[in-house]
């Protein structure tokens, strides 16, 4: 039986910012500290514009985690009101 893909998502538990370095985190299985450290360093070492701009094409490109089914189901809840 063959296992479903990894999907590269933001993360919505592990954010920061926009949760791109948590996503990352998530995907390849190491600490979300550990992709930031690696991000700043990248900074550092490139100059902070290609930085920047790596991170904003990630935060659009990459789409954000989905809602688990139990998350969804509580949205779609009617919300009571208390007057």
């Amino acid at each position: 039986m063959a296992s479903e893909p990894k999907k590269l998502y933001r993360s919505r538990s592990e954010r920061m910012i926009a949760g791109v370095c948590g996503g990352m985190g998530k995907y390849l299985n190491l600490d979300a500290t550990v992709i930031r450290l690696l991000f700043v360093l990248f900074i550092h070492l490139t100059g902070v514009v290609p930085g920047l701009i790596l991170y904003l094409i990630l935060m659009f490109v990459v789409p954000e985690e989905p809602l688990s089914a139990r998350c969804q189901r509580s949205r779609l809840r009617p919300r009571h009101s208390l007057s």
